[in-house]
């Protein structure tokens, strides 16, 4: 599965979730010594932490898929990068044929390509500095234009395809349109990552005309527009597992 490389055996949608999903037996929660150091600077930038439990089933789930492309959308400083990388390129899983890690603007780009090359993966793992919602459209339009071989020739496309595997770790405001993004160009049998935001609760107030206008207002907001993605993804044909974790619940989407 994944652009072809996947291991999953041909069955139906419930039992290729329930084995994707579940816990490696080859692994374990113990955090690589890289990403140790970096969630430890994270801390003293006091930068949110996935919980442990939440980044080893990340990397349980991301080293079953076997994806040709994998995307990392959030690469942040390199916490849950360093565990995906530790599992491709430390052990003996085969790394994909392109990693792309997604920080928008390049504020972590100098630590996340010295990362990269501390894993010694600079022939297939890049840090792209786009805003990922332009970079799925220009990825859209390059795909569309390479319909034509002329324009196929000349043009080179934002992102690999097929797009096997996509992970999504953005803040929970940003969740519902950075799925609907992934929606557009994930693989046909591809798997997206994500976490589900926490339910918003208490009294937020009187929402004014147009956009809301407090912290709490914005997560009632975007947690209603990732009901609405959710849906829209089922309405497409993907087939979704929640599994709960401590600390988070993770979403896992595949393609049908």
């Amino acid at each position: 599965m994944a652009g072809g490389g996947g291991i999953l055996p041909m069955r139906d949608d419930a039992d290729v979730l329930a084995e994707l999903v579940k816990e490696n037996e080859n692994f374990n929660e113990n955090e690589p010594q890289v990403a140790a150091n970096i969630g430890q600077q994270m801390f003293h930038m006091d930068l949110p932490i996935l919980p442990r439990g939440v980044r080893a089933r990340i990397r349980d789930i991301s080293i079953r898929v076997r994806p040709e492309n994998a995307v990392l959308v959030g690469g942040g400083i390199g916490h849950l990068a360093a565990w995906l990388l530790d599992a491709w390129a430390a052990g003996d899983e085969k790394p994909p044929t392109s990693f792309r890690i997604i920080e928008e603007g390049g504020k972590f780009g100098v630590i996340l390509d010295r990362l990269i090359r501390r894993y010694d993966s600079s022939s297939w793992a890049t840090v792209v500095g786009t805003p990922w919602n332009e970079l799925v459209a220009e990825t859209s339009a390059w795909n569309a234009a390479s319909a034509s071989i002329e324009s196929a020739s000349i043009n080179k496309a934002p992102l690999p395809s097929p797009t096997g595997l996509i992970v999504i770790d953005v803040p929970e405001t940003e969740r519902p349109s950075s799925l609907r993004a992934a929606l557009e160009i994930i693989d046909r049998d591809g798997v997206i990552i994500i976490l589900e935001p926490e339910v918003p609760t208490g009294d937020v107030g009187e929402f004014p005309p147009g956009r809301p206008t407090t912290p709490a207002q914005e997560r009632v907001d975007a947690f209603n527009d990732w009901m609405r993605v959710v849906r829209e993804a089922g309405d497409r044909g993907f087939k979704s597992a929640f599994v709960e974790l401590s600390g988070a619940t993770l979403v896992v989407m595949i393609g049908s």
